[in-house]
């Protein structure tokens, strides 16, 4: 059950963090501001999803060259057209592949012609066609990576447990969390009767949210949890969950609250409906805009180095990003478990067993 949970999870997050794209800053010519709109170019592409890990860039005597790991690009066009993201040379290339041409342009794959031509409105939309991008990016790399690590993990975790009692390994790291989320979140937030139903969803969603989060602080890694599609992913599990396991009398809360007047409840429902929507909402923005903002704090910091240019100035910022890097391991695991608890929270207001009284 938890292994089936946990590819779940994983699958829904991989797949709706497919349709999830950014644009990217204009970029600015003026000299005086060329380190700071550099950097911050550098900036934004660390928190966008990407088509290929890019490692660095050294300079020739002739151009710029990039090193750069590519991923596979996945579109449906008349047919299905695969290709390495290689090709596209960070947009700066048109491919052209089985007779029509492509360019990747502010992260998103565009239909062009040779010259890669992009054609815009009044309202400087793009115009272009658009085929089904189905591509492997980096935020769907590391989910992959987090699902192979978690069953790789677990599945020995459990294994050891058949002919001793006492966790080895990682399991002893492993099983205080655990039996943390049981105790403390699961049991006196859902109840002795139910909590065992949703163990397994609140063990995959917080080591899931904790690890992913952690990818995104590694020099390569990608922000995942910066990606709405995957937060949302998430809120819409504990959502359908919520919905679905919910029993009678947490639907007549809603929809016919006991001990009002009728013309309250009528007025009441809708409202109440709403709520039911709300929070997960506010699940999927929470952990969206604390990751988001916590990178953001921190890129920023470490490009006052470039800016100041000098030794102290340099310093403070590395000292002070330093600390924030440190108090960004801590959020990582904070987010898991506020996610968690709240998870936790709305499945006990669905089993809740309601004893009124008139």
């Amino acid at each position: 059950m938890k292994i089936k949970t946990t590819i779940l999870t994983l699958v829904f997050s991989t797949f709706l963090s497919l349709y999830s794209f950014a644009g990217e800053s204009p970029v600015n010519s003026t000299v005086e501001r060329d380190v700071r709109v550099e950097y911050g170019e550098f900036k934004n592409h660390h928190l966008l999803d990407n088509h290929s890990f890019k490692l660095f860039k050294y300079e020739t005597d002739e151009k710029t060259k990039y090193v750069s790991f590519p991923l596979p690009i996945i579109l449906w066009d008349n047919g299905v057209q695969t290709f390495l993201s290689s090709r596209f040379y960070f947009g700066k290339k048109v491919v052209e592949h089985n007779g029509s041409f492509y360019k990747l342009y502010h992260n998103k794959i565009y239909k062009t012609d040779k010259l890669g031509t992009i054609n815009y409105d009044e309202n400087d939309k793009v115009l272009n066609e658009m085929p089904l991008d189905f591509s492997i990016t980096k935020n769907v790399v590391l989910i992959l990576i987090c699902l192979v690590l978690m069953l790789v993990i677990f599945g020995r975790m459990a294994k050891s447990y058949k002919n001793n009692p006492i966790p080895t390994g990682i399991g002893r790291l492993l099983e205080p969390i655990v039996l943390y989320i049981r105790d403390d979140i699961a049991r006196p937030n859902i109840g002795e009767k139910h909590y065992k139903r949703y163990m397994s969803f609140l063990l995959t969603v917080f080591f899931f949210i904790w690890i992913v989060n952690l990818f995104g602080l590694t020099p390569i890694g990608s922000n995942v949890t910066n990606n709405i599609a995957v937060t949302a992913s998430l809120a819409i599990l504990t959502y359908l969950i919520t919905t679905f396991t919910a029993n009678k009398s947490y639907w007549g809360h809603i929809f016919w609250m006991p001990g009002v007047p009728v013309p309250m409840k009528i007025l009441l429902a809708p409202i109440e409906l709403l709520g039911t929507i709300i929070k997960p909402f506010s699940l999927m923005i929470r952990l969206y805009a604390n990751i988001t903002a916590g990178h953001v704090v921190l890129m920023s910091i470490l490009g006052l180095i470039f800016i100041f240019k000098n030794l102290l100035g340099g310093t403070l910022s590395f000292g002070l990003a330093f600390a924030l890097s440190l108090l960004e391991l801590l959020v990582c695991a904070l987010q898991a478990y506020i996610f968690t608890m709240l998870s936790a929270l709305y499945f006990g207001s669905a089993v809740e067993e309601h004893h009124d009284e008139h």
